[in-house]
């Protein structure tokens, strides 16, 4: 009977040792501000409702965030001597946006909290799903309890971060250094059924490659010259302010506006799984709820480790 307790005693003990020190959990604020996440929504309505284009900023600060050192809003923060914000790496730079609208998330939650309890880096998780819903898209359980990041890296996002330029093995593998599968990939993917990308990230596709279809290639040319209008913008889809299945549709008539996008659909791994979010939007919609809270459980600081930052771009 002794070696029989004493064999649960220990078996007990190395499960405590073996698992996780926290676990997110979509019920992390009910007690300490059972109110924050209301807050937080009403502020992404709000910055929605004025600039449709917002919904999808928020959503890929989110995305941007995750894929360097995991969820812990290190891309909020402002260069210090200690460090080069990752604002200024090659994917972010004069690219990301909406800190502005995140600042003011923060301040409305730490008023209604009455103190800052509430995490950059659970704003950012929370601030995606809202603005997917308020552009007619589906939700999810966001998993909570993020702390944030007291450093950041330019060098990391450099290196982390997917480029427009990627083809589907380089998509693959970037996917898979985070944890997510070629699934996860498409689905995604599919955020680009909401907002723009500059003519400067585009022009090498619509003027040389094979994989396109022309009078597509024609129509963004006219608004993307050969020089200049670098900033110049053309929607990822033909309804870049709904989240519908507009963009996998647009994949299977070679009418990707990224070469990563139409790499999706170029007779490789992924095509099958492309065309069947063309055509069936729950299954889109299910399959991205699923991969974003995969994605939101990217190396994320919890407990004692990081911080609650009192202001977003900087560490307290």
């Amino acid at each position: 009977m002794a070696s029989t307790t004493n064999f649960l005693v220990h078996a007990f003990l190395w499960l405590c040792l073996a698992a996780p020190a926290f676990s997110l959990s979509p019920k992390f604020y009910d007690k300490v501000c059972p109110q924050a996440l209301p807050a937080i929504k009403r502020v992404v309505e709000a910055a929605v409702h004025h600039e449709r284009r917002m919904g999808a900023s928020l959503l890929r600060l989110h995305f941007h965030d995750c894929f360097v050192n995991g969820c812990d809003g290190s891309l909020l923060l402002d260069s210090t001597p200690a460090f080069e914000t990752e604002k200024n790496a090659r994917g972010n730079l004069n690219s990301v946006r909406g800190f502005e609208v995140v600042d003011k998330i923060k301040a409305e939650v730490d008023r209604i909290c009455g103190r800052p309890v509430v995490s950059c880096a659970d704003i950012l998780a929370v601030a995606a799903r809202d603005s997917v819903v308020a552009l007619g898209g589906p939700t999810w359980k966001v998993r909570l309890g993020r702390r944030d990041s007291t450093t950041a890296s330019r060098a990391t996002a450099d290196n982390m971060l997917p480029l427009a330029s990627m083809d589907l093995p380089a998509l693959i593998d970037n996917f898979k250094k985070q944890g997510l599968n070629q699934r996860d990939l498409v689905a995604l993917s599919g955020g680009h059924t909401l907002g723009v990308s500059k003519c400067s990230i585009f022009r090498n596709r619509i003027y040389n490659a094979t994989n396109i279809d022309p009078a597509f290639a024609k129509e963004r040319r006219a608004t993307c010259p050969r020089t200049g209008g670098n900033t110049n913008l053309a929607p990822f889809d033909p309804t870049p302010a709904k989240f519908d299945t507009a963009y996998f549709k647009n994949l299977v008539k070679q009418r990707g506006l990224l070469t990563s996008d139409q790499a999706l659909f170029n007779g490789g791994s992924t095509d099958k799984l492309v065309k069947t979010y063309s055509s069936n939007l729950d299954t889109f919609w299910d399959d991205f709820a699923k991969s974003m809270i995969k994605m939101g459980n990217i190396k994320p600081l919890t407990g004692n480790q990081g911080q609650i930052r009192v202001n977003c771009r900087m560490v307290n």
